[in-house]
């Protein structure tokens, strides 16, 4: 009688490490897209006497329809006393320009917001002045073209949504001003959706020009993927890994969203600290005016 060897399990792709103390413990089925837990596609199981190997399409299906849950990752500046690192901001800036801004505006962040950040105010003036800003119009009603300066906001890789949808096959880049505020767990959707491309399981087809991330509602984006290791040079030295890199320009994009944040966690710190300061007044002021009306002894003498 022939042996049967027995069953043996496939393990998914492995995803790039994320940064040190970045990923926080979370269920395997939320961490980069493996879904150890479930039923979902990926898990390959060979058969007893090398039968074909099993895909749950139905799970793939809805992997791709409704895409995976984010990674929940541990943002140093998530905590309630915590501000932005500022180091990764500029980090992440740079990704931006050189990798992102090709196709990506920010039409909200203007020079002048990067002062005092990321930049200062000598490095931002001279940024802004290496575009050429269309303005007017002029005493003689026509448009010109000037340096820009500190008030001017980033440039737009297209003139308008037509010519960005021409040059990228009908697909619309999405302005990455508010792109965390405007996605459902911004933060960690965007982190996930930069390292999780991957091949596109069995039974899922993309047509020509589509690339598959389980993150991506549909399964099918347009974006290819842009981060690879080493694909910019830091400026401060830190290894431009994968991972790095998409934590940095995820922490550029959130301080873009919510600039005032560190300023508004400040005003809370010092709102709370006399809130505390006035409620222990108030307890003080009330046992010294209540403590020597509840320790009284009244006396009621009945006879007169």
């Amino acid at each position: 009688m022939l042996a049967l060897a027995p069953p043996r399990r496939i393990l998914p792709p492995t995803y790039p490490s994320p940064p040190a103390g970045l990923l926080r413990p979370c269920s395997a089925r939320h961490a980069f897209g493996v879904a150890a837990g479930t039923s979902a596609a990926g898990a390959v199981y060979l058969s007893a006497g090398g039968a074909a190997a099993v895909v749950t399409a139905a799970a793939a299906e809805e992997e791709a329809d409704h895409g995976l849950h984010p990674g929940q990752f541990d943002w140093p500046h998530g905590g309630l006393f915590s501000a932005f690192d500022v180091a990764s901001i500029r980090r992440g800036h740079q990704v931006y320009q050189q990798v992102c801004a090709a196709c990506h505006s920010m039409s909200f962040v203007h020079f002048r917001d990067l002062v005092g950040v990321t930049h200062t105010e000598a490095e931002a003036k001279a940024m802004a002045a290496e575009i050429e800003v269309v303005d007017g119009p002029n005493d003689q009603g026509e448009m010109f073209e000037r340096p820009g300066k500190l008030s001017d906001p980033l440039p737009s890789p297209y003139a308008n949504e037509e010519a960005a949808r021409f040059a990228n096959g009908g697909a619309y880049p999405p302005d990455l001003s508010l792109i965390t505020k405007a996605r459902h767990d911004g933060q960690n959707y965007v982190m996930s959706l930069l390292l999780g491309y991957r091949e596109a399981p069995a039974g899922i087809k993309l047509r020509e020009g589509l690339h598959y991330n389980p993150y991506f509602v549909g399964g099918a984006i347009a974006m290819p993927k842009m981060l690879m290791d080493d694909g910019v040079e830091y400026e401060d030295g830190t290894p431009a890994t994968e991972a790095q890199q998409a934590k940095d320009v995820t922490t550029y994009l959130a301080w873009a969203a919510e600039p005032e944040m560190d300023e508004r966690k400040k005003m809370g710190a010092k709102a709370l600290t006399l809130l505390g300061i006035a409620l222990m007044s108030a307890v003080y002021y009330k046992r010294l005016k209540w403590a020597p009306l509840k320790s009284r002894r009244l006396v009621i003498d009945a006879l007169h």
